[in-house]
């Protein structure tokens, strides 16, 4: 299966964030990983459909949004129109997961479910049958920056154990405190989409860091 590396922007300097979006496609980069924010599901406020939208207007990659915030419902077309390819909600948020899932798929986009990093594996159990991907969180959401949760490696691992046997299409994303160091660790455990923050953006070529984590990946892929 594919690998995937997803720049997350949440991370990157907004002064720039143009130039620097332009450097992670250069570097190879295969999504962008949009993550929204309301200060009410996750304590902090970050953007909207409308940064988006500028944002699907000059690239030529996916861009996967990830939506932290309460009814996720309501603003999951505005996101699709506004150019979001994958969208994804969190299992600790959505009553009626397989309805939102549905939805998003009628919109034409990917549907994700996320699950937080103090949620059992179990509760998605049942929506790994309607998803496109999972998202793991390695960190608890929020903030860019934050380190790797160590447990995740073990929870990568009986997840892909889970989707091989309920859903072997559905791919596993994983998003938080993810560098260098461990990025082929979660991809031997078993990640096919791999979001970096801080990973990419605190570096000051962030073309050359994109593709460093491109050819880790690859390495890792092939062993």
């Amino acid at each position: 299966m594919r690998k995937f590396l997803a720049p997350s922007i949440l991370a990157g300097d907004w002064w720039n964030i143009g130039e620097q979006i332009e450097a992670t496609l250069r570097g190879g980069a295969d999504l962008i990983h949009f993550d929204v924010m309301d200060g009410h599901f996750v304590p902090n406020i970050t953007v909207g459909p409308e940064i988006l939208g500028y944002i699907s207007r000059r690239v030529d990659v996916p861009i996967d949004a990830h939506l932290m915030i309460e009814d996720p419902d309501r603003y999951i077309p505005e996101f699709v129109r506004a150019g979001a390819n994958w969208v994804s909600v969190h299992i600790e948020n959505v009553v009626h997961i397989h309805r939102t899932l549905t939805l998003i798929r009628e919109l034409g986009a990917k549907a994700g479910v996320v699950l937080n990093p103090g949620t059992p594996l179990s509760a998605i159990e049942e929506a790994i049958h309607y998803a496109d991907y999972v998202l793991l969180m390695s960190v608890n959401p929020g903030f860019s920056g934050q380190k790797f949760i160590e447990r995740s490696l073990e929870r990568l691992s009986l997840l892909r154990d889970m989707r091989d046997r309920l859903n072997p299409d559905c791919l596993i994303e994983i998003d938080g405190g993810i560098k260098e160091e461990n990025i082929a660790e979660v991809i031997r455990a078993g990640a096919d989409v791999v979001v970096v923050g801080s990973g990419i953006f605190s570096a000051e070529d962030v073309e050359s860091r994109t593709r460093k984590l491109k050819e880790l990946i690859f390495s890792a892929t092939a062993v």
